[in-house]
Protein backbone atom coordinates (compact mmCIF):
# COMPACT_ATOMS: atom_id res chain seq x y z
CA UNK A 1 0.00 0.00 0.00
CA UNK A 2 1.35 3.41 -0.92
CA UNK A 3 1.56 5.76 2.08
CA UNK A 4 2.19 9.48 1.81
CA UNK A 5 2.06 12.38 4.24
CA UNK A 6 -0.42 15.00 3.12
CA UNK A 7 1.41 18.26 2.50
CA UNK A 8 0.48 20.49 -0.49
CA UNK A 9 4.03 21.72 -0.92
CA UNK A 10 5.98 18.48 -0.41
CA UNK A 11 5.46 14.73 0.01
CA UNK A 12 7.49 12.74 2.46
CA UNK A 13 9.67 9.87 1.32
CA UNK A 14 7.91 6.51 1.17
CA UNK A 15 9.89 5.04 4.06
CA UNK A 16 9.29 8.02 6.37
CA UNK A 17 5.59 8.12 5.52
CA UNK A 18 5.23 4.39 6.15
CA UNK A 19 6.72 4.93 9.59
CA UNK A 20 4.33 7.81 10.26
CA UNK A 21 1.31 5.71 9.31
CA UNK A 22 2.48 2.80 11.42
CA UNK A 23 2.86 5.13 14.40
CA UNK A 24 -0.52 6.72 13.65
CA UNK A 25 -2.25 3.36 13.77
CA UNK A 26 -0.83 2.94 17.26
CA UNK A 27 -2.14 6.35 18.23
CA UNK A 28 1.26 7.77 19.17
CA UNK A 29 3.12 10.98 18.33
CA UNK A 30 5.85 11.10 15.69
CA UNK A 31 9.32 10.91 17.27
CA UNK A 32 12.83 11.56 16.03
CA UNK A 33 15.78 9.44 17.03
CA UNK A 34 18.23 11.35 19.19
CA UNK A 35 21.73 12.00 17.79
CA UNK A 36 24.47 9.88 19.30
CA UNK A 37 27.24 11.49 21.42
CA UNK A 38 29.54 11.20 18.39
CA UNK A 39 27.10 13.14 16.20
CA UNK A 40 25.61 15.89 18.36
CA UNK A 41 22.71 18.00 17.10
CA UNK A 42 22.74 21.79 16.64
CA UNK A 43 23.92 23.85 19.57
CA UNK A 44 20.53 25.50 19.96
CA UNK A 45 18.89 22.14 20.58
CA UNK A 46 21.72 20.59 22.59
CA UNK A 47 20.18 21.25 25.99
CA UNK A 48 16.77 19.82 25.22
CA UNK A 49 18.26 16.90 23.30
CA UNK A 50 20.55 16.02 26.20
CA UNK A 51 17.69 16.19 28.66
CA UNK A 52 15.48 14.01 26.49
CA UNK A 53 18.35 11.58 25.92
CA UNK A 54 18.96 11.34 29.64
CA UNK A 55 15.33 10.52 30.17
CA UNK A 56 15.53 7.83 27.50
CA UNK A 57 12.98 9.62 25.35
CA UNK A 58 12.84 11.26 21.93
CA UNK A 59 11.86 14.77 20.96
CA UNK A 60 8.36 15.18 19.57
CA UNK A 61 8.73 16.60 16.07
CA UNK A 62 5.15 16.29 14.93
CA UNK A 63 1.91 14.49 15.70
CA UNK A 64 -0.53 12.68 13.44
CA UNK A 65 -3.98 14.28 13.66
CA UNK A 66 -5.79 12.32 10.94
CA UNK A 67 -5.33 9.50 8.43
CA UNK A 68 -7.31 9.86 5.20
CA UNK A 69 -7.15 6.61 3.25
CA UNK A 70 -3.39 6.42 2.53
CA UNK A 71 -2.62 10.05 3.39
CA UNK A 72 -1.46 11.34 6.76
CA UNK A 73 -2.34 14.79 8.10
CA UNK A 74 0.07 16.15 10.69
CA UNK A 75 -0.14 18.77 13.38
CA UNK A 76 2.29 20.86 11.32
CA UNK A 77 -0.22 20.78 8.45
CA UNK A 78 -2.83 22.29 10.80
CA UNK A 79 -0.38 25.03 11.78
CA UNK A 80 0.36 25.71 8.12
CA UNK A 81 -3.38 25.89 7.44
CA UNK A 82 -3.69 28.48 10.23
CA UNK A 83 -0.91 30.62 8.74
CA UNK A 84 -2.33 30.22 5.25
CA UNK A 85 -5.83 31.19 6.40
CA UNK A 86 -4.50 34.40 7.95
CA UNK A 87 -3.25 35.48 4.52
CA UNK A 88 -6.65 35.08 2.85
CA UNK A 89 -8.04 38.58 2.18
CA UNK A 90 -11.64 37.34 1.93
CA UNK A 91 -11.73 35.04 4.93
CA UNK A 92 -14.76 35.18 7.18
CA UNK A 93 -14.77 36.89 10.52
CA UNK A 94 -13.92 35.05 13.68
CA UNK A 95 -10.96 33.35 15.23
CA UNK A 96 -9.15 30.35 13.81
CA UNK A 97 -10.78 27.02 14.68
CA UNK A 98 -8.45 24.05 14.85
CA UNK A 99 -11.32 21.58 14.52
CA UNK A 100 -12.60 23.26 11.35
CA UNK A 101 -9.05 23.36 9.99
CA UNK A 102 -8.66 19.61 10.49
CA UNK A 103 -11.96 19.00 8.70
CA UNK A 104 -10.85 21.25 5.82
CA UNK A 105 -7.58 19.34 5.52
CA UNK A 106 -9.49 16.05 5.46
CA UNK A 107 -11.80 17.34 2.73
CA UNK A 108 -8.83 18.69 0.78
CA UNK A 109 -7.04 15.36 1.03
CA UNK A 110 -10.13 13.57 -0.30
CA UNK A 111 -10.44 16.02 -3.20
CA UNK A 112 -6.71 15.78 -3.98
CA UNK A 113 -6.92 11.99 -4.08
CA UNK A 114 -9.75 12.16 -6.61
CA UNK A 115 -7.95 14.85 -8.61
CA UNK A 116 -4.96 12.53 -8.97
CA UNK A 117 -7.27 9.99 -10.60
CA UNK A 118 -8.77 12.57 -12.98
CA UNK A 119 -5.99 15.10 -13.64
CA UNK A 120 -6.86 18.41 -15.25
CA UNK A 121 -4.54 20.71 -17.18
CA UNK A 122 -1.79 22.00 -14.93
CA UNK A 123 -1.91 25.57 -13.65
CA UNK A 124 0.66 27.54 -15.64
CA UNK A 125 3.18 29.94 -14.14
CA UNK A 126 1.41 32.79 -15.94
CA UNK A 127 -1.95 31.91 -14.39
CA UNK A 128 -0.35 31.57 -10.97
CA UNK A 129 1.50 34.89 -11.26
CA UNK A 130 -1.69 36.68 -12.32
CA UNK A 131 -3.59 35.46 -9.24
CA UNK A 132 -0.71 36.26 -6.91
CA UNK A 133 -0.48 39.80 -8.28
CA UNK A 134 -4.17 40.30 -7.49
CA UNK A 135 -3.67 38.75 -4.06
CA UNK A 136 -0.81 41.15 -3.29
CA UNK A 137 -3.12 44.07 -4.00
CA UNK A 138 -6.07 42.70 -2.03
CA UNK A 139 -4.41 41.80 1.29
CA UNK A 140 -4.92 44.85 3.55
CA UNK A 141 -1.84 44.14 5.67
CA UNK A 142 0.31 44.04 2.55
CA UNK A 143 0.30 47.83 2.32
CA UNK A 144 2.65 48.25 5.26
CA UNK A 145 5.07 45.74 3.71
CA UNK A 146 4.87 47.35 0.23
CA UNK A 147 3.90 44.07 -1.37
CA UNK A 148 3.75 45.78 -4.75
CA UNK A 149 7.51 45.19 -4.75
CA UNK A 150 8.98 41.69 -4.85
CA UNK A 151 11.12 42.42 -1.81
CA UNK A 152 8.10 43.65 0.16
CA UNK A 153 6.05 40.59 -0.82
CA UNK A 154 8.86 38.30 0.31
CA UNK A 155 9.12 40.16 3.65
CA UNK A 156 5.37 39.77 4.17
CA UNK A 157 5.43 36.03 3.46
CA UNK A 158 8.45 35.55 5.71
CA UNK A 159 6.56 37.29 8.52
CA UNK A 160 3.74 34.77 7.98
CA UNK A 161 6.09 31.79 8.06
CA UNK A 162 6.31 31.02 4.34
CA UNK A 163 9.08 31.15 1.78
CA UNK A 164 8.22 32.40 -1.70
CA UNK A 165 8.39 28.90 -3.17
CA UNK A 166 6.36 27.34 -0.35
CA UNK A 167 3.58 29.86 -0.82
CA UNK A 168 3.64 29.56 -4.63
CA UNK A 169 3.33 25.79 -4.32
CA UNK A 170 0.50 26.13 -1.81
CA UNK A 171 -1.44 28.62 -3.97
CA UNK A 172 -0.87 26.57 -7.12
CA UNK A 173 -2.35 23.52 -5.34
CA UNK A 174 -5.33 25.65 -4.30
CA UNK A 175 -5.91 26.75 -7.90
CA UNK A 176 -5.54 23.20 -9.20
CA UNK A 177 -8.12 21.80 -6.78
CA UNK A 178 -10.57 24.63 -7.49
CA UNK A 179 -10.18 23.92 -11.21
CA UNK A 180 -10.92 20.25 -10.60
CA UNK A 181 -14.06 21.12 -8.59
CA UNK A 182 -15.26 23.54 -11.25
CA UNK A 183 -14.80 21.03 -14.07
CA UNK A 184 -16.45 18.25 -12.10
CA UNK A 185 -19.49 20.17 -10.89
CA UNK A 186 -20.03 23.62 -12.31
CA UNK A 187 -19.90 22.98 -16.04
CA UNK A 188 -22.86 20.63 -15.92
CA UNK A 189 -25.12 23.03 -14.03
CA UNK A 190 -27.69 25.19 -15.80
CA UNK A 191 -29.53 27.98 -14.01
CA UNK A 192 -32.81 28.82 -15.71
CA UNK A 193 -34.37 32.27 -16.06
CA UNK A 194 -37.26 31.04 -13.92
CA UNK A 195 -34.88 30.20 -11.07
CA UNK A 196 -33.23 33.61 -11.32
CA UNK A 197 -36.60 35.35 -11.27
CA UNK A 198 -37.78 33.26 -8.31
CA UNK A 199 -34.64 34.12 -6.31
CA UNK A 200 -35.09 37.81 -7.16
CA UNK A 201 -38.73 37.87 -6.09
CA UNK A 202 -38.62 35.58 -3.06
CA UNK A 203 -35.18 36.35 -1.63
CA UNK A 204 -33.85 39.69 -2.85
CA UNK A 205 -37.00 41.81 -2.91
CA UNK A 206 -38.07 40.89 0.65
CA UNK A 207 -34.57 41.71 1.90
CA UNK A 208 -34.57 45.11 0.19
CA UNK A 209 -38.03 45.77 1.60
CA UNK A 210 -36.83 44.84 5.09
CA UNK A 211 -33.99 47.35 4.75
CA UNK A 212 -36.35 49.91 3.22
CA UNK A 213 -34.06 50.24 0.21
CA UNK A 214 -34.81 50.51 -3.50
CA UNK A 215 -34.02 47.20 -5.23
CA UNK A 216 -32.15 47.08 -8.56
CA UNK A 217 -33.98 45.99 -11.67
CA UNK A 218 -33.87 42.27 -12.40
CA UNK A 219 -32.07 42.68 -15.72
CA UNK A 220 -29.21 44.56 -14.03
CA UNK A 221 -28.65 41.97 -11.31
CA UNK A 222 -29.54 38.70 -13.08
CA UNK A 223 -25.91 37.73 -13.77
CA UNK A 224 -25.00 38.16 -10.13
CA UNK A 225 -28.02 36.09 -9.08
CA UNK A 226 -26.98 33.38 -11.53
CA UNK A 227 -23.50 33.33 -9.96
CA UNK A 228 -24.97 33.04 -6.44
CA UNK A 229 -27.23 30.16 -7.50
CA UNK A 230 -24.31 28.44 -9.23
CA UNK A 231 -22.21 28.69 -6.09
CA UNK A 232 -25.04 27.31 -3.98
CA UNK A 233 -25.58 24.39 -6.36
CA UNK A 234 -21.87 23.57 -6.54
CA UNK A 235 -21.59 23.82 -2.76
CA UNK A 236 -24.46 21.38 -2.25
CA UNK A 237 -23.07 18.91 -4.79
CA UNK A 238 -19.60 19.18 -3.27
CA UNK A 239 -20.88 18.54 0.27
CA UNK A 240 -22.82 15.47 -0.86
CA UNK A 241 -19.81 14.19 -2.82
CA UNK A 242 -17.44 14.65 0.12
CA UNK A 243 -19.87 12.87 2.43
CA UNK A 244 -19.91 9.97 -0.02
CA UNK A 245 -16.11 9.89 -0.22
CA UNK A 246 -15.87 9.84 3.58
CA UNK A 247 -18.38 7.00 3.78
CA UNK A 248 -16.64 4.95 1.09
CA UNK A 249 -13.10 5.58 2.29
CA UNK A 250 -11.27 5.50 5.60
CA UNK A 251 -11.03 8.70 7.63
CA UNK A 252 -9.62 8.48 11.16
CA UNK A 253 -9.03 11.47 13.43
CA UNK A 254 -6.37 10.93 16.08
CA UNK A 255 -6.85 12.74 19.39
CA UNK A 256 -3.87 14.18 21.34
CA UNK A 257 -4.20 11.15 23.61
CA UNK A 258 -3.74 8.83 20.61
CA UNK A 259 -7.39 7.72 20.34
CA UNK A 260 -8.66 7.20 16.79
CA UNK A 261 -12.25 8.05 15.92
Amino acid sequence: MRVMAYNPAMRWSENAAALVLAVALLGLPVWAQQPSPQTPGPAAAAGSAAAADAAGQGVVLDRVVAVVNDDVILDSDVDEERRFEMIQPYRGAGEFSRERAVQRLIDRALIAQQAELQPEAAVTDQELDAQLQTLRRDIPECKQYHCETDAGWERYLTAKGFTLEEFRDRWRTRMQLLRFIEVRFRYGIHISEEEIKEYYEKTMLPEYARQKATPPQLDTISKRIEEVLLQQRVGNLLRDWLASLRAQGSVRIISPEGVAR
